[in-house]
């Protein structure tokens, strides 16, 4: 059975290149497109679609505040297409920390690999929102305590590693914002284009306890700190002059991805070992399970987050039926194990 997607943009050009591309396969149908939400809103209640994609830029309503509606009215499954742009990522962070579940960046003639490539991505966007819980977390995201952990302190060398896909920004925020300043280094694997990873992380700085920076080649791994992968490089982990640090490169992609969850793991289980703590969280695909299981065999202690809370119950469930986590928690609950985790390390060294 196909998924049905609404398409929703002012522009006729974008709409007809976004009903071509998701066409291409034949498992996802386009039903219908709309020139602006007051005719998108119409079209959702006739035709009740499994997936939106939606426009910020919009006459008669901004697509934010659109999402915002519809999330509180009828949490449905909504892709962003964005402008690359820094007001483009301020909106496109906003939207996903309203409900949406995903977003691409709008082609562009400099548009990395092409349309092609484009296209690709954008029907993996579409599929995994078609799979996402949105009404699941749309009832719970009231829930979420902002109790912050008390202290996260753990032995020097001790290293924190996160990664995430589909559903990650909001998955990263929850574990951030309760995480003390006292803690180890943390680095974040997200997939994220080049162009959104610097308002992702100034974004996390602004209501963390944390300094959320944007990584960058050799730069020193500092506790308190949280290093984001930047987009479009690899983020490894490594030991120099007695000192961890932070390398990016752009080798070829890896679980399809690149930043990669699984080269970053790979390096910290090599880098730190047994005083790594590491979290996977939501996303579809397998990237992260391999890397997950070689910091679990090097001593490390690693947490799943439990389908329950997971937005795509993908890489959490690989790494978890792969043995690659040591327990499953849902998110709320995930800088709490990782804070005992070190406190327990701290305490055995």
């Amino acid at each position: 059975m196909s998924i049905k997607v609404l398409v929703v943009d002012d522009s006729a050009l974008i709409r007809e290149v976004l009903t071509r591309m998701l066409s291409r396969d034949g498992d996802i149908e386009v039903v219908a497109t709309a020139t602006d939400p007051i005719d998108a809103r119409e079209k959702i209640k006739q035709l009740n679609p499994d997936v939106v994609t939606l426009d910020i830029e919009m006459p008669n309503m901004n697509g934010l505040q659109f999402l915002e509606k519809l999330m509180r009215l009828r949490p449905t499954p909504v892709v962003m297409v964005s402008t690359l742009t820094t007001k483009g990522a301020s909106e496109t962070l906003l939207a996903l920390e309203l409900g949406a579940v995903d977003f691409v960046a709008k082609p562009s003639a400099e548009f990395a690999g092409g349309i092609e490539a484009f296209g690709v991505g954008l029907r993996d966007k579409i599929r995994a929102a078609a799979k996402s819980d949105v009404r699941g977390r749309s009832a719970s995201r009231a829930d979420v305590p902002k109790m912050a952990v008390k202290t996260a302190a753990g032995p020097h060398g001790a290293l924190i590693a996160i990664g995430a896909s589909t559903g990650g920004v909001e998955a990263i925020r929850t574990v951030l914002t309760q995480m003390p300043a006292d803690c180890p280094p943390i680095v974040i694997a997200q997939h994220m284009p080049s162009g959104f990873t610097a308002r992702f992380a100034a974004r996390l700085d602004e209501l963390c306890a944390l300094t959320v920076v944007e990584a960058d080649d050799r730069m020193v791994l500092l506790p308190g700190h949280a290093y984001i992968a930047k987009g479009d490089y690899h983020l490894r982990v490594e030991r120099s002059s007695g000192q961890l640090k932070c390398r990016l490169a752009q080798d070829g992609l890896t679980s399809g991805h690149r930043p990669s969850v699984d080269i970053l793991f790979e390096s910290v289980a090599k880098a730190v070992g047994s005083l790594a703590v590491g979290a996977i969280l939501t996303g579809m695909g397998r990237d992260g399970a391999r890397g997950l299981k070689l910091m679990r065999d090097a001593g490390a202690y690693t947490v799943g987050q439990s389908k329950s809370s997971a937005l795509v119950y993908g890489m959490p469930r690989v790494a978890f039926e792969e043995g690659a986590v040591m327990e499953q928690a849902p998110v709320e609950d995930i800088a709490g194990r990782l804070a005992n985790a070190l406190v327990r390390l701290k305490s055995a060294a």
